[in-house]
Formats: structure tokens, C-alpha cells, sequence
């Protein structure tokens, strides 16, 4: 029978906090979620939330830019299978990829939901904006060094540009379902393409 330390059940309850929050970020709105509430959904009492976290809002961001930097690896690591691939055939291949992976993301799910509610919060809290940045412009610098890697002679700008163009597509597909990959997988191959003249 294994004992469960104090550090243990800290880390639970720290686990239960962060997904109880992504996903009341994303069913409610990020200025709709309570502590009461948070508190409520992860089955604990108010207090621990003040007792893990400096505040509710700090809180959110750690859940948020959880679920970001997850969707990021996800994307990164798909640069990773696609540098695999001959470089005549491996940017096309790459953004189709990428794009692909954005399929699974309808607009109106959880991590669509919350990715929107993410980037509408950085915009009034500054810690959040700033630490956002980070992720992204670490995710735009692996994915200049995989341009880079296959031929791209911009490779700076075109990943700038592309990391945009998959934020939009994302941010879209709840308007526009249409937006799937193979809708948008010509247009932006095509700006790949170019990036790499």
C-alpha cells in the first residue's frame, strides 16, 4: 500500500485546478470563471486555490498557456516528422501536415474555445500578453529553422506570416467550417512557396 505525501496530494490538487480551469475558460469565458465556481468544478475548497496560486488570474494563464504550449508541441513535433521528408516535397508536406492536425479543432471545441479566450485576455493582461509571446515567437523561431532547413530564403518572415495564417484559421473555423485543410493547404503552400525564391 503506497502512502501519498503531502506533495502529492499538493500536486493533485494543483492538477485539478489547471483542468478544471481550461475548462471553464472555455465553456464559460474567461471573465465568467469564479473561484467559487473553479473551486466547486475541481472539488475543492476556495481556499486552496489561494493556497496554490497567488490569484484566480494567475490561475487561468497557467491553465491557458498550458493548453497553448500543448497545441504548439503538437505542431512542432509534426516539423519534426515531416524533416524526414525529401526538401523538394517536405515544405508542401509540412504546412499540409500542420494543417491537418487544425482539422480535429471544429472552432466550437474546448481547445478552440479556449485558444480564442487566450488570445482575447492577453490583450488587456500584460503578464499573460507576455508570456504568450514567448511561446509563440519560440514556436515561430523552430518553425524558421525547419523553413530554413528546406530551401526557404525568408525564412523569418514566411513563418511569421504562416504562424499567423494557422492562428487565423483557428480562431475562423467557428465561423467558417469550411476553413479545413484542404481548403486552405493550396494557399498557404503557395506562400511557402515564395518564401522560398
Amino acid at each position: 500500500m503506497s502512502v501519498r505525501t503531502a506533495a502529492d496530494r499538493g500536486r493533485q490538487v494543483r492538477l485539478q485546478l489547471l483542468s478544471a480551469a481550461a475548462e471553464l475558460i472555455a465553456e464559460l469565458g474567461w471573465n465568467a470563471v469564479s473561484t467559487r465556481v473553479l473551486a466547486e468544478r475541481a472539488g475543492v475548497t476556495p481556499g486552496l486555490i489561494h493556497y496554490h496560486f497567488p490569484s484566480l488570474q494567475a490561475l487561468l494563464r497557467d491553465a491557458a498557456l498550458g493548453m497553448v504550449s500543448d497545441l504548439l508541441s503538437g505542431a512542432e513535433s509534426i516539423l519534426d516528422d515531416a524533416r524526414a521528408l525529401d526538401d523538394a516535397r517536405a515544405l508542401d508536406a509540412g504546412v499540409e501536415m500542420m494543417l491537418g492536425s487544425l482539422d480535429a479543432y471544429t472552432g466550437n471545441d474546448r481547445a478552440s474555445l479556449l485558444f480564442t479566450e487566450t488570445y482575447l485576455a492577453a490583450i488587456r493582461d500584460e503578464t499573460l500578453r507576455i508570456e504568450l509571446i514567448v511561446l509563440i515567437d519560440e514556436f515561430r523561431r523552430k518553425l524558421a529553422r525547419w523553413l530554413r532547413d528546406h530551401g526557404s530564403n525568408t525564412p523569418d518572415d514566411t513563418a511569421a506570416v504562416l504562424a499567423a495564417a494557422i492562428d487565423g484559421v483557428m480562431l475562423h473555423r467557428a465561423l467558417n467550417p469550411r476553413l479545413t485543410s484542404s481548403a486552405v493547404a493550396p494557399v498557404l503552400c503557395r506562400l511557402v512557396a515564395r518564401g522560398g525564391e
